[in-house]
């Protein structure tokens, strides 16, 4: 193949394995040297295990021999973020007040991917419990973005982004409570979609927590969708499994879809002049295609997004206080300043927060309805600082720059981030699609339809 096979997808790599044109063993050994030839400057794993993963690159190249691979994505790498357990590694939730102690078994998802046959090449990198939109962890250092060095991965699942962008394998899992798999995706330039809450089975499950593939394309994360969707009885939020060939949904003509395009939330930043040109020439394809067109207003006010913020604080307060004292002073101090206000805050105040919560579920369920999906950005901006917790240093205003996603985690809503371009720094710049409540495939049909359309992506960072 004249592909380097860093660049291959995940549907390439099965093509090729039924095919006997190549092995699992030399698509893990390619994937391992370009962590080592990016990682010095990236720090996107947490764990890299060279040996575990080229002998089950192994033992799938004996199944495909055989004609008895476990999955189409048998031998295909895959790396997990750091907070889904697998067993026999601690889960440290990128935090320096981390346990240690090696998970005893392995997550829903992880569990998912190792029966389907896939390749771990290890785990990824986040910041401290998830809580923030960065690169930035007090237990992994800082995690760069490919595309610029100096410029931030977004956040949570940081490390799986900037692994995704630098070709250490198609494959990746994250997470999403806020816009953890959708806000990296935009920053690295990749695909990622946050399924409906309870569509992949995870524990333990909490509200607007999901685990979501995060890959190079469409198709890929489709495939994904088929492994990680089987039923897991640990998640006691789940969806009843809906059977279904997700890569063979994926093709749909648009032609008269009716798309809600969301310029302005309500809240947090205000998108850049390059994101907005992005998005809106992203809205005329559509209706270049066929599909309808119509602007939103936004839909969230700033009462909405306070009570957001100070349900979650006082949630994590309510976690770091059970930490000994030597332990809460390894935290990010960015994180201790965020949460430690809901000190001063009575249970009324975070019950009010959850209720503003619920509010905010109501106005994003309801705005939809007039369309098949919403567009949007998914950040307001491209990659800040990597140094930077959050744009602005502000611990007291942490997520200006999230407005755009955390909505539709509240609101159970599967939506997906996909590059729509580039700003005049050829940083990416995300496009967010969003779909009705357990209309995952919706949202993925949508995303193929644009990734066929939109123009010619950069080529992909090179160390």
């Amino acid at each position: 193949m004249t592909t380097p096979l860093h660049h291959l997808s995940a549907q390439d790599l099965s093509t090729a394995y039924r095919a006997g044109q190549l092995s699992p063993v030399e698509v893990t050994r390619a994937a391992l040297d370009r962590i080592a030839a990016w990682e010095g400057k990236l720090n996107a794993m947490y764990i890299t295990d060279a040996d575990g993963a080229l002998a089950q690159a192994a033992a799938s190249e004996q199944r495909w021999r055989r004609g008895a691979p476990l999955s189409p994505i048998d031998g295909v790498p895959i790396t997990i973020k750091d907070n889904i357990a697998t067993r026999g590694a601690p889960t440290p939730l990128g935090a320096g007040s981390a346990d240690l102690t090696p998970a005893t078994a392995d997550a829903p998802p992880a569990a998912r991917v190792k029966e389907a046959g896939c390749v771990l090449l290890g785990k990824t990198t986040m910041p401290d419990f998830g809580m923030l939109s960065s690169g930035l962890s007090s237990f992994h250092g800082i995690t760069r973005n490919p595309w610029n060095t100096r410029r931030n991965t977004a956040g949570s699942s940081s490390g799986a982004g900037a692994a995704i962008a630098a070709g250490y394998g198609p494959l990746a899992l994250g997470t999403d409570i806020g816009g953890s798999v959708r806000l990296p995706a935009a920053a690295n330039g990749i695909f990622a979609l946050k399924p409906s809450l309870g569509r992949i089975p995870i524990y333990p499950p909490y509200i607007g927590r999901v685990t979501g593939p995060m890959t190079r394309t469409v198709t890929d994360s489709a495939l994904l969708m088929n492994v990680l969707t089987k039923p897991d009885p640990r998640d006691f939020m789940g969806l009843p499994y809906e059977a279904r060939d997700w890569p063979g949904s994926l093709e749909q003509d648009i032609k008269g879809k009716r798309l809600g395009l969301l310029l302005d939330i309500g809240v947090g930043m205000k998108p850049q002049p390059a994101v907005l040109h992005a998005i809106e020439a992203a809205a005329k394809e559509f209706e270049r295609a066929g599909a309808i067109v119509e602007p939103v207003g936004p839909i969230l006010t700033q009462s909405m997004a306070d009570g957001f913020e100070r349900f979650f604080a006082a949630r994590m307060l309510a976690e770091i206080d059970l930490l000994p004292a030597e332990r809460q002073a390894k935290i990010l101090p960015f994180i201790l300043g965020w949460c430690r206000r809901a000190a001063s805050w009575s249970a009324v105040d975070a019950v009010r927060g959850f209720a503003e919560i619920m509010l905010m579920r109501e106005k994003a369920v309801a705005a939809i309805q007039p369309y098949d999906v919403l567009i949007s950005p998914t950040s307001p901006i491209t990659a800040y600082a990597a140094e930077d917790p959050a744009p602005g240093n502000d611990p007291h205003r942490a997520f200006p720059h999230i407005g755009f996603t955390f909505a539709f985690n509240m609101s159970e809503q599967p939506a997906a981030s996909i590059c729509a371009g580039y700003d005049g720094d050829g940083l990416p710049i995300g496009l967010q699609i969003v779909g009705h409540r357990f209309d995952d495939i919706g949202v993925l049909r949508i995303a193929r339809a644009y990734e066929l359309m939109r123009p010619a992506l950069h080529p992909w960072p090179e160390p």
